[in-house]
């Protein structure tokens, strides 16, 4: 079996790989992470190169259950925790067990063994099947973003647009506050609102709230004007204007 670990304080990793080695000393630890971004990064790389996850819930970087909204997981998880406030939550992704902490090691073989019992009771390929059913992406009504040293939460309302410059995505507030999100366009398109936001182009997502103005453009394309300032201007592509028009018309 191949498990992946998901924790930020590494006396905690250490001891929670100790007692799953203890259990079974077979099993491979095949990654050891500590943030949403790495283990984001990890999981699209390695979709099947796992077979249960554990996750702490509090990151540095923020809560694992945003990491759910990025990039869906189909095996099955296993949550490791301080806090039991977010136990709900928790059963509302594809997680088997909420172990709390200090953990122990009868904690990690009772989780062990359920998940044992679970691969030998169900037909094969059943448990990532339903974790396949129950964990597709869910619209967010916020995003967690970084600046310096301090996380802010920034609720969707408060959000004009999203845009790409090279392989980085920027959040822009209607204030005119940006922010780098650890996200590219294709994955906010699947967990954004279809009748809020609209992607115009290749750089550009814009909330309709946001949306001040359309011009008829060069070679039957659409111009975006937006309520806040940005440098860039927001053409809608000629592929996409009949797409928008519906859209911009609440068809």
């Amino acid at each position: 079996m191949k498990v992946i670990i998901v924790e930020d304080e590494i006396p905690a990793l250490e001891k929670l790989e100790r007692y799953i080695l203890k259990y079974d000393s077979d099993i491979k630890i095949v990654a050891r992470l500590s943030g949403i971004s790495e283990t984001v990064d990890w999981i699209q790389s390695n979709e099947e190169g796992f077979d249960v996850a554990f996750l702490d819930i509090q990151l540095s970087d923020g809560l694992s259950f945003d990491i759910f909204n990025q990039v869906t997981i189909n095996k099955p998880v296993i949550f490791v925790t301080a806090f039991d406030e977010y136990a709900i939550d928790a059963f509302k992704v594809n997680s088997i067990d909420y172990i709390l902490k200090p953990i122990t090691f009868s904690d990690v073989s009772k989780a062990l063994n359920k998940l044992k019992n679970l691969k030998t009771f169900l037909p094969p390929d059943s448990l990532e099947r339903a974790a396949k059913a129950f964990s597709g992406p869910k619209l967010k009504d916020r995003f967690l973003v970084k600046l310096g040293s301090h996380i802010h939460s920034i609720k969707i309302p408060d959000i004009a647009l999203f845009y790409a410059e090279g392989r980085t995505v920027f959040l822009l507030t209607y204030s005119g506050k940006k922010f780098i999100l650890d996200y590219n366009l294709e994955t906010l398109l699947e967990i954004l609102d279809a009748q809020v936001f609209f992607r115009a182009n290749r750089t550009f997502i814009v909330n309709l709230n946001a949306i001040d103005n359309v011009i008829l453009y060069s070679n039957s394309r659409l111009k975006v004007v937006v309520k806040v300032a940005i440098e860039k201007e927001i053409i809608v592509s000629r592929e996409r204007v009949g797409d928008f028009k519906s859209w911009f018309a609440g068809d």
